[in-house]
């Protein structure tokens, strides 16, 4: 998921992964992974939001411009484990 740099700031990106973590306790999931770049990533962002890093995977992803950035690999506990 990305929001638009002009639109940051406003709740945008928080609304989604709400919606995104509705959706999954709706399936009855109870564990939510994701991943970010280490560079320009949005790793304070799914800290926030309650996410625990597990650990980083080195030169994992492309940047936009070229060349690699590590990947940052989260996890976080929904709905009734």
């Amino acid at each position: 998921m990305m929001t638009r740099v002009s639109h940051r700031g406003r709740g945008i990106a928080t609304t989604l992964m709400q919606a995104a973590e509705a959706c999954a306790v709706e399936r009855a999931r109870t564990l939510l992974v994701l991943d970010t770049a280490v560079e320009d990533g949005a790793s304070v962002f799914y800290e926030r939001l309650g996410f625990a890093l597990t650990g980083i995977i080195p030169d994992y992803a492309l940047k936009p411009h070229g060349g690699l950035t590590g990947t940052m690999v989260y996890w976080k506990r929904i709905g009734e484990a």
